[in-house]
């Protein structure tokens, strides 16, 4: 098996995104929840939304982190749409290749990890 095309990663992940956005109400917290998203996914130390505003919108750190406070600290979407979606979305992938037997996540990957910069 080979490694993915970035650009095979980046659309799947912005398809992931998108079907998120389908479940959290309000068209207007579609911005905000793809930039949360990324932020959690660029290199930084602390994954809290100041170091992912500076990551996600360097040019205007303070208003991207007051708009990424906003969302998460007034986010009144249902939970259980957001899990049920994130289970729609992910759990076929990981289920072709058998029963899941157990669920590791592992927050240090990245972190000194063989093979990772």
């Amino acid at each position: 098996m080979g490694l993915a095309k970035s650009g095979d990663v980046a659309s799947r992940c912005s398809a992931y995104v998108d079907g998120l956005t389908s479940v959290i109400g309000h068209a207007g917290r579609a911005k905000p929840l793809r930039d949360y998203c990324t932020g959690l996914m660029m290199p930084c130390d602390r994954k809290s939304v100041e170091p992912m505003a500076a990551i996600t919108a360097p040019e205007r750190t303070a208003a991207q982190h007051q708009s990424l406070l906003h969302f998460v600290g007034q986010g009144d979407w249902s939970d259980q749409q957001v899990l049920a979606k994130v289970c729609e979305l992910v759990l076929p992938s990981i289920e072709r290749h058998g029963e899941i037997e157990a669920w590791i996540i592992d927050k240090t990957w990245g972190q000194g990890h063989p093979g990772q910069s």
